[in-house]
């Protein structure tokens, strides 16, 4: 399923935590007891503490979006959160350093392995606490839209289900009179049979299939396989399919009924006869998309053409990835292009 991008405005947390965690670091490296809060010497130190907590603020902000962005998935998140604490930690040992120099240059202080220890310890309060606070946003954002983007799906999958089976009786009624017809045609009338064997593998496939938001493409091709039979037994040679995909491609993941959806549009739309024949390419491209192609011969007809199928297809994988549906119309050509999406 295609990752939300989580966007975190986190200028009200660090108008808000910064100071506060500011406060905790002075307490922690000072001893405050019996000093006014209002004193020269306590609202300095509250200071530079607020100045400390901003370098970690911002440094490790930059390393927790860095890696969100390079690690969006919910499964890398092992993977983000062991690189985000080796960082984060680095960065907590690289800023004490740097700072200790500056004062050595600009100070008569001299800085001993105890202090640059102290500084690291103290360092790691605000390192902890921002990435705590950047992780649950995230975490909680991350989920809402997570849930969002199921309901939306599941919408997508019931106006799938509703375009397809539209007009037609009930599958499982019709798949059930099927294999009853079946049994009743005579066994020497191999044509028929096998034409009724296509016709319930394109059934039993939409009864399968609807309830799943991807399938593997060696699963789609072989339900085409049979929705084009059913098609080539009306227009015969007048309508050619041609395939030119790899093997490894056959694993990874389409919408159900997407490419049949595209086949079942380009013939609907345009004319299929001995003069005209339908050509229909679905081929591989870039490893990652696949192009289903027709030539275009459009039919003359009075009712326009309503586009929902091409939509509810454009609406679902914009809900499976964040790759687009690509359509391209020529005088010539039409052409669609689809994602291939890896197995979640």
């Amino acid at each position: 399923m295609a990752t939300e991008k989580v966007i975190i405005d986190d200028m009200k947390y660090r108008w808000v935590g910064i100071p506060l965690i500011g406060l905790v670091m002075h307490f922690f490296s000072h001893d405050t007891r019996g000093v006014s809060w209002l004193s020269i010497d306590f609202l300095q130190g509250w200071l530079t503490a607020c100045s400390f907590t901003f370098l970690y603020w911002v440094g490790n902000a930059w390393i927790w979006k860095k890696l969100t962005h390079k690690f969006p998935h919910y499964s890398q998140t092992r993977k983000r959160l062991l690189l985000l604490a080796l960082y984060s930690l680095l960065y907590s040992i690289i800023v004490p350093g740097i700072l200790d120099v500056i004062l050595m240059y600009f100070t008569d202080l001299s800085c001993t392995y105890d202090s640059f220890m102290g500084s690291c310890l103290v360092g790691l309060i605000p390192t902890f606490l921002c990435l705590l606070i950047y992780e649950s946003v995230f975490f909680f954002e991350s989920w809402k839209a997570n849930v969002k983007k199921t309901e939306a799906l599941a919408r997508e999958n019931v106006q799938s289900q509703l375009e397809t089976l539209k007009n037609q009786l009930d599958p499982h009624f019709l798949f059930n009179s099927l294999n009853t017809l079946a049994s009743l045609i005579d066994d020497e009338n191999a044509p028929a049979q096998e034409y009724l064997e296509r016709l319930a593998d394109v059934y039993r496939y939409v009864l399968v299939s609807r309830e799943k938001n991807t399938v593997t493409l060696e699963e789609e091709m072989n339900f085409l396989d049979a929705y084009i039979y059913l098609n080539k037994v009306r227009f015969r040679e007048n309508l050619k399919v041609e395939k030119k995909i790899s093997s490894n491609a056959y694993q990874q993941q389409v919408a159900p009924l997407s490419i049949q959806m595209l086949v079942e549009n380009a013939i609907k739309h345009n004319i299929v006869s001995k003069d005209k024949p339908l050509t229909i390419k679905i081929s591989q491209e870039d490893g990652n998309y696949l192009a289903i192609e027709n030539n275009v011969q459009e039919k003359i007809t009075f009712e326009k053409s309503t586009k929902v199928g091409l939509q509810n297809i454009i609406n679902r994988y914009s809900l499976l990835t964040d790759k687009q549906v690509n359509i391209h119309k020529s005088p010539d050509l039409f052409t669609v292009r689809i994602p291939l999406l890896q197995a979640i």
